[in-house]
């Protein structure tokens, strides 16, 4: 028997209270943060891929899906934040200025001079590592990542691959893993880059959260492009919640607190920004031990305590999803209907549309359906934040469709 699906809805009045939100994902502050990824080489806004076949299989309106399996070359959005809050620090390392956030100035050589020295590290479920190793060598600089007990060899391989970088799979739960970056950075003068606060810890894991705004900004403009102004729902996958919250506090900015009706969705094991809202104290609460999801980027038991406030009073929904919920996504997208075209979603990648999925069609889920107010003049946003990151997972997935 399958595990079911939970959804409850935020606590927060948003009638009438509307908390402060923070100027680092205001339109302006997002746009110059796009700025600089536009410097980088190879940047392109990945595809927004729009699913009518699906769309109207599920009595929805529209479904458009942001696949991230294209920035980069590195299968993941991750480098968007890595890469963003790696030129904040170097910039800083050589007491330049924010206008000066620019790939050709920062990597001039004598600015190469100065950093080359630069050891940064990490702790990583696999893509932020991958993304921070990737920035340490567009920088000419180095990096240690990380891992979790249970880590796949391959996603570990992978990071190594990418400039003979140090990897680390430890016996520590994700969580434990990042406390022990963090002392290990203490101890031998390296700079941490982890996308979540830590006491004392914010400006680079704002700067991360930042990074990840463009994949919002590109999916907005690449909505308006085809004359849709906003759309009704979003689905946002979270684990720490750095890139669920910069996204939302963007959008939430951009329209002006008139923001789409937005669902948080955590693996069932280790939701922990769900049971956060559930407990109703307002304050972020850890999970702790050592969960087990196929969702391995989600797997973390501690939400970032510095995007917490924006997904408590700003999402509308929370929602725990099994194992199979991702897979079903997975299974969609590699699978086509009608003639929408595929998208190689991995299994952080997929839960989303696994959910509205279930939504959609499972007859025990109808209350929750009206819930969220799904109907004929839905257009749903969704974000696919890797591919196939671990291929031999992903083929045992897809294949069970077969």
């Amino acid at each position: 028997m399958k595990s079911p699906i939970a959804i409850i809805p935020s606590l927060t009045d948003h009638q009438n209270i509307k908390p402060d939100l923070s100027s680092l994902l205001a339109p302006a502050t997002v746009a110059a943060v796009r700025r600089f990824h536009q410097s980088l080489p190879d940047y392109q806004p990945t595809p927004l891929v729009s699913l009518p076949g699906l769309a109207q299989k599920l009595g929805v309106g529209a479904i458009f899906v942001k696949d991230e399996s294209h920035r980069f070359g590195l299968n993941a959005f991750k480098g968007l934040g890595a890469s963003y809050a790696m030129a904040t620090i170097i910039a800083r390392q050589i007491n330049a200025d924010e206008a000066d956030l620019h790939y050709a100035f920062l990597t001039a050589p004598a600015v190469r001079q100065q950093v080359k020295e630069l050891v940064f590290i990490t702790a990583t479920d696999g893509n932020h590592g991958k993304g921070v190793a990737w920035a340490a060598a567009l920088f000419g600089c180095r990096a240690i990542v990380l891992m979790p007990r249970g880590t796949q060899a391959c996603r570990a391989e992978a990071i190594r691959a990418i400039n003979n970088t140090q990897v680390e799979i430890t016996d520590l739960n994700y969580d434990d893993a990042v406390r022990r970056a963090a002392q290990l950075a203490a101890e031998h003068g390296y700079l941490l880059i982890q996308d979540t606060g830590l006491g004392g810890y914010e400006e680079i894991p704002n700067a991360i959260t930042q990074g990840y705004t463009t994949m919002a900004a590109e999916a907005l403009e690449q909505l308006q492009d085809r004359g849709i102004a906003k759309p009704s729902h979003v689905f946002l996958q979270a684990g720490v919640g750095s890139m669920a919250g910069g996204v939302l506090g963007y959008l939430t900015h951009y329209y002006d607190h008139n923001r789409p009706l937005t669902t948080i969705v955590e693996p069932d094991t280790v939701a922990c920004i769900y049971q956060s809202v559930q407990q109703g104290q307002g304050q972020p609460l850890a999970i702790g031990g050592n969960p087990e999801t196929i969702m391995a980027g989600l797997n973390c038991g501690e939400p970032n305590p510095l995007t917490w406030p924006i997904l408590r009073d700003y999402a509308s929904f929370y929602a725990r999803c099994p194992d199979w919920v991702t897979e079903l996504g997975m299974q969609t997208l590699a699978h086509s209907v009608a003639a929408d075209p595929t998208v190689v979603s991995g299994e952080s990648g997929a839960v989303g549309l696994g959910l509205l999925l279930s939504l959609c069609t499972d007859p025990n889920l109808t209350a929750l359906k009206h819930q969220l107010q799904l109907d004929s003049d839905s257009t749903i946003l969704l974000f696919s934040t890797e591919g196939n990151t671990d291929p031999v997972s992903y083929d045992a997935i897809v294949k069970q469709a077969l």
